[in-house]
């Protein structure tokens, strides 16, 4: 046995011998070699060294499609470095927040001059601001500035295009090098390259762009904007194209796209290659060579019948009709028909290699839009339609939610733009992404407020909580007597009596003082007088008394029981974000005077739900007094009677839901004036749409004045006169 091993192991040693000898040269030979594959892979690319390929072309170009109009990465990075000259810059380095502690977050637009051109996209923007809650006509008290001159459009071949803007912003003295300015832009370079040179230098400003290349893209600094056209709306905007009965999601057409097909210059690779998806059945990709003046001349052999197959369909019916939209690149990497798609609940298929989404660092666009690449264009129909039809549905809903809360005017573009920096400043205090991606959105969910979900009417059912089992109740005391009368009196003790009353806040807006507490009326629960400051907005104002999630506003002669009190709460925690009560009125469309009416008349539809007896969250104090802009407030303050009609205005632009009646004893009928109609027509031209949401439901308590035994009933001194 032994012996058998030592030959075993001898005639091992004898071919590891042969092998080196006769093997070596080779052995070394393909070591040397994938020493140099191994270093080629760590340095790639090395396939343009000249050392070991000769080379024919020179390496810039190698590395561009092929197109000589296209831009070489060498004269890429020469654009890039002539606008980013600061393009290290982030909100610690580039960003004075010492101006922003006194004041808060308040923006400065510089004064525009008489002979300055302004296009009319940059006049939306500057009214947006001017009427935003942030704006402030001192530079004193500014913490971010927008320049007057117009800077979006920076195609020095446009007639908008403003020439000599570095000589301009360097003369102004609160340019400090762009420390703390904001610049939009829409437009950036030119034909045939279009880069992102924007004819002057940013300095350290911030800069919304659209068509933001990643490579230029300064995270947490910069932000991207949509490209929005000249007759986008200042403000409302129109509503998304979804409706609840658009279910089930699947369409005529599953995907589809109806543009311009470039024959030369950026952009055109993509777009030329878009007919070999085509199939005329669901996916339907057609485009057209007719653009521009001299197109003609560089026509291809497609485009006589691209050209006739485009006309043959409606590019509105396709929007309408198609589950996913094409969105490629064009000149720039954002188009106008992102926008479209998304207003049109068609989910945007992008096809645009290097594009920092809109917003991308609030909005999740996983959960919208389908990103692909240009490359891969052959893989996009088979793709789509792996997609499980509950999940398409639910890409359809949040187009929805993203083009109304951040994209259908040109007011919530700028107001997004400005939460976001402010958000920036305030890390600690700032929105959480589900907020940004979650009803009612991120304009909506102040973070002033909290940035705990729960202390919000919005987000209960999700969480699977619900609100705080107490009440507040809020009464209004006007009476110029500056004495009790009996109505309040018995208004307090019906209301401590009820089971879910924490305390009782009596806002005293009488010219005389209160009256000493001994006149007040003992209540098992606590009685806190607060001294108002006699404007008509001061009973929404956010006090720190009120800790409660819900709130009973009421007014000092209200009249009702503890079972209409209980019954009203108990509805109130199964609709947290609404408003709940008894008086109500209604809006509707007068054709003959071309406005909107007011009317108190019984009815079988309501819009709004008066403050004088109702509830709704405390949360609606806050964004009455901190979203609305000071303007608003102040034009309530001037017209009876209309702090009642902007708060139902506010909840339902807010919510998309109308207000919720409950049954009531006695019937109380409001008498209506001028004013009424004069709020009502100021508030929609403010809103740009008329927000209040129009219903027929009303809340009974079970067996309501059915003919049963009164033991069986829970609330029966409900139905006693």
């Amino acid at each position: 046995m032994q012996t058998r091993k030592k030959y075993i192991f001898l005639t091992f040693l004898a071919s590891w011998l042969l092998l080196f000898f006769f093997g070596g040269d080779q052995l070394r030979h393909f070591a040397f070699f994938s020493g140099r594959k191994t270093e080629a892979r760590r340095n790639w690319p090395r396939w343009t060294d000249r050392s070991l390929l000769k080379s024919f072309a020179d390496s810039e170009e190698l590395q561009s499609d092929g197109d000589p109009s296209l831009p070489s990465p060498r004269e890429r990075r020469a654009a890039w470095l002539s606008v980013y000259k600061n393009s290290r810059c982030r909100m610690e380095t580039c960003f004075d927040f010492s101006r922003c502690e006194k004041h808060g977050f308040k923006v400065f637009t510089y004064p525009r001059e008489r002979d300055q051109p302004l296009s009319q996209s940059y006049g939306k923007i500057l009214a947006s601001i001017e009427r935003s809650r942030y704006y402030t006509p001192n530079p004193e008290e500014a913490c971010l500035f927008i320049l007057s001159i117009d800077t979006l459009d920076r195609d020095h071949l446009s007639g908008q295009y403003v020439r000599n803007v570095d000589e301009k912003i360097r003369g102004f003295p609160l340019w400090n090098g762009g420390r703390n300015h904001l610049i939009f832009n829409l437009y950036s370079g030119t034909w045939p390259n279009y880069t992102e040179d924007l004819g002057f230098d940013i300095g350290q400003a911030i800069l919304a762009k659209a068509s933001f290349y990643t490579e230029s893209f300064r995270p947490g600094f910069d932000i991207s904007i949509p490209l929005f056209p000249k007759d986008h709306p200042q403000r409302g905007g129109e509503k998304g194209w979804l409706y609840q009965d658009s279910v089930p999601p699947k369409k005529k057409y599953l995907l589809v796209f109806k543009g311009k097909r470039y024959l030369t210059g950026i952009g055109s690779s993509t777009r030329n290659a878009l007919h070999h998806i085509h199939n005329g059945k669901d996916i339907i990709s057609l485009t057209t060579c007719k653009h521009g003046k001299d197109w003609e001349k560089h026509k291809d052999t497609r485009c006589d019948k691209d050209n006739v197959d485009y006309e043959k369909f409606n590019y509105q019916e396709l929007l309408h009709n198609s589950t996913f939209c094409i969105v490629p690149r064009g000149r720039r990497l954002g188009s106008f028909r992102f926008l479209e798609a998304l207003q049109a609940a068609c989910i945007p298929v992008l096809l645009s290699d290097g594009w920092e989404l809109p917003f991308g660092e609030a909005i999740d666009w996983g959960k919208a839009a389908v990103v692909g690449n240009e490359r891969l264009l052959l893989q996009i129909p088979s793709a789509v339609r792996c997609i499980h039809p509950e999940r398409v549905l639910a890409f359809q809903q949040q187009t929805q939610f993203l083009w109304d809360a951040y994209f259908s005017s040109v007011d919530k573009i700028v107001h997004t733009t400005l939460e976001i920096i402010k958000d920036r400043l305030l890390p600690h205090r700032s929105r959480s992404r589900f907020l940004w991606n979650t009803l009612p959105g991120g304009l909506l969910a102040l973070p002033e407020f909290s940035t705990h979900l729960g202390d919000f009417p919005f987000y209960y059912l999700q969480h699977g909580s619900s609100p705080s089992e107490k009440f507040t109740a809020f009464i209004r005391a006007v009476s110029p007597a500056g004495s009790l009368s009996q109505p309040i009196l018995r208004l307090i003790q019906a209301v401590s009596g009820s089971q879910y009353c924490a305390q009782i806040l009596v806002l005293w807006s009488c010219e005389k003082p209160p009256p000493p507490s001994g006149k007040w009326p003992q209540t098992t629960v606590p009685l806190t007088i607060i001294q108002g400051r006699g404007k008509l907005s001061d009973r929404f104002f956010p006090y720190a008394a009120i800790q409660t999630d819900a709130v009973l506003s009421l007014d000092e002669h209200t009249s009702l029981s503890t079972s209409e009190v209980d019954f009203a709460f108990t509805v109130w925690r199964s609709f947290p974000e609404r408003i709940v009560g008894f008086p109500t009125q209604s809006h509707f469309w007068d054709p003959e005077q071309k406005r909107w009416g007011y009317t108190s008349k019984w009815t079988n539809e309501l819009s709004i739900v008066l403050a004088a007896a109702a509830f709704y969250h405390r949360y609606y104090h806050s964004l009455f007094t901190e979203y609305l802009p000071a303007g608003l407030r102040e034009l309530v303050d001037g017209l009876a009677a209309c702090e009642d009609i902007l708060m139902n205005v506010l909840v339902a632009a807010v919510t998309k839901l109308p207000p919720i009646k409950v049954t009531q004893r006695k019937q109380h009928k409001e008498s209506v004036s001028q004013q009424h109609q004069d709020c009502l027509n100021q508030l929609a031209d403010w809103f740009g749409y008329m927000p209040l949401m129009s219903s027929q439901l009303r809340l009974d308590p079970v067996l309501f004045k059915d003919q049963v035994s009164v033991l069986r009933k829970k609330y029966p001194r409900l139905e006693k006169p």
